[in-house]
């Protein structure tokens, strides 16, 4: 298959907002793609690269130059193969040797092709098909049910390894996928909930009600004497979490899959900010941490302030976790059973570390509950419905979290500088929801409320490093980043592009544990409105 088959069906894709378009776009070009192919083009369509990171950023590329070709001769064999080169590429002169590689990459692609190479390779390859449309293109073209592609995805984990398996062996295939003790799945997820009587009444009371905690998601993996440990984004931390390796070996069985939270504690028992927890996950300067204020700029400072950024935790802190499923234990997978039965595995393999929690509670036992878990110094209380199986990999109405203010998880989509005292620093956000057929950005507001020195400077060193656009005033960014932002309510605006604004919007974090397809949807902003 030529590379250009893959480039005019994403144009196909950019130039649409009709699902079933671009569901008919990429299904034809998955039937067209040899066995071979399959990997590689699902990867791409979905805005990834089969190999992961490959070392070439922004501004590697920008040194790129290359004539564009007139004819269309790259293969997506040739293409993929480059991508390996350009993986193995370290050590002494792998600068030079990268640059290499891409100049001639580039000198084979066509006008339209380097342009596709330039937004895969640089992550902005935003043309709404995001996993949710590949998965329903691969259902189509293999002609299969979309849940059990669905389903196998969550339990794989890799896309493109789902549509080989579709494509080349059908349904049959696609139910040979298992739950694989150390290999992640899909977190299930849980959606925002209105108050603690209309959840109660919607399950008619058959719920849990556990604390919903601020920390970080983990999934734990334990076959024999080997122990994993995953975060939400499927990211393996086991080597950084000595403490809860040593945990999970020393449960009472022979194999398990634990769901969870992990936080560190005060002295006290009260919950550290998440910011500390994050730090003993961190592998970049995505996890900023407010400890010391960064200095105010020089009146006549040059421009923005690259170097400053927020000071880290160098005392490592104990985790504790604090699990609420078990989706395996000892040779039998529990994904399909009701929550009330992986509850009863749960406290059979790990009672001492289960997330507190309150069975069937009447409205006035949730209640003063909630209340308890507020002053304890959590965020609130999850909801779930106690009927329900584990819905891998989705944001389901069976888990529902009550907060006491609301909160979203939106992308940020620039950032404009600052003024008086904050001249020279990246300040008031752009803030964006997703829309949820596209998965593209919709700005709902800006904010600079929240905003301490520490987070002021770290935004304008890391800013740079998403940047896809800049004018006099403003750095428009890739929208990878995930701010979590709280806000007295939403209104009706002609402002924005979503026909909504955010009420007294506040920065409460970062959330460098999610990514664009977890940030809340413009519905979710919607469904705020009075």
């Amino acid at each position: 298959m030529l590379f250009s088959d893959v480039v005019q069906a994403s144009e196909t894709v950019r130039a649409t907002r009709s699902r079933k378009t671009k569901i008919a776009a990429l299904s034809a070009l998955l039937a067209a793609a040899e066995t071979a192919e399959l990997a590689p083009v699902v990867a791409w369509v979905s805005g990834e690269l089969r190999q992961g990171r490959i070392g070439t950023g922004w501004r590697t590329l920008t040194t790129v130059d290359g004539t564009p070709a007139t004819t269309a001769t790259l293969t997506v064999a040739a293409v993929d193969a480059a991508f390996t080169e350009l993986a193995g590429v370290s050590g002494s002169g792998s600068t030079n040797r990268r640059k290499e590689l891409l100049t001639a990459l580039w000198a084979a692609a066509t006008a339209d092709e380097q342009g596709f190479l330039l937004r895969l390779l640089t992550g902005e390859l935003r043309q709404g098909a995001l996993t949710a449309i590949v998965a329903e293109a691969v259902a189509a073209a293999a002609d299969v049910p979309v849940e059990l592609v669905r389903r196998a995805y969550m339990l794989s984990g890799q896309l493109p390894v789902t549509a080989a398996a579709a494509l080349t062996g059908g349904a049959p295939a696609l139910r040979e996928f298992r739950l694989e003790v150390g290999r992640p799945i899909q977190p299930m997820l849980a959606a925002p909930g209105a108050s603690l009587d209309e959840v109660l009444a919607e399950f008619d009371g058959e719920v849990t009600v556990e604390h919903k905690m601020d920390g970080a998601r983990i999934q734990v993996h334990r076959d024999g004497d080997r122990v994993w440990v995953f975060t939400r984004t499927l990211r393996d931390i086991t080597d950084r979490v000595p403490e809860l390796v040593a945990l999970v070996g020393a449960l009472d069985c022979t194999s398990v899959v634990l769901d969870g939270e992990t936080l560190a504690l005060t002295d006290s028992g009260r919950p550290r900010p998440f910011q500390e927890t994050m730090s003993r996950f961190a592998t970049s300067v995505l996890t900023p941490v407010e400890t010391t204020p960064v200095p105010e700029p020089a009146p006549d400072a040059p421009g923005p302030v690259a170097e400053a950024a927020a000071a880290t935790v160098t005392k490592e802190l104990l985790l504790h976790p604090y699990f609420f499923d078990c989706l395996h234990l000892n040779g039998r997978d529990l994904l399909d059973s009701p929550l009330y039965q992986r509850r009863a595995a749960l406290t059979e393999v790990a009672a001492e570390y289960t997330i507190p929690a309150l069975i069937r509670p009447d409205a006035e036992a949730a209640a003063e509950y909630f209340d308890g878990v507020l002053a304890s110094g959590h965020e609130g209380v999850m909801i779930k419905a106690l009927n329900a199986p584990y819905a891998a990999g989705r944001r389901g109405r069976a888990w529902q979290k009550i907060k006491p203010t609301h909160t979203l998880d939106l992308m940020v989509l620039g950032a404009e500088w600052g003024y008086g005292r904050r001249t020279g620093y990246l300040s008031n956000l752009h803030l964006g929801a997703r829309d949820p057929e596209t998965s593209e950005p919709v700005m709902v507001g800006k904010t600079f409320k929240g905003l301490t020195d520490a987070l002021l400077g770290w935004q304008t060193a890391e800013f740079p490093r998403h940047e896809r656009a800049r004018d006099e005033h403003t750095v428009y960014l890739r929208p990878e980043l995930i701010v979590e932002i709280a806000l007295d309510g939403v209104q009706v605006s002609p402002r924005y592009p979503g026909g909504v604004a955010l009420r007294f919007a506040r920065v409460v974090r970062y959330r460098p544990d999610k990514g664009p397809a977890d940030a809340d949807t413009i519905d979710a902003v919607r469904a705020l409105l009075p």
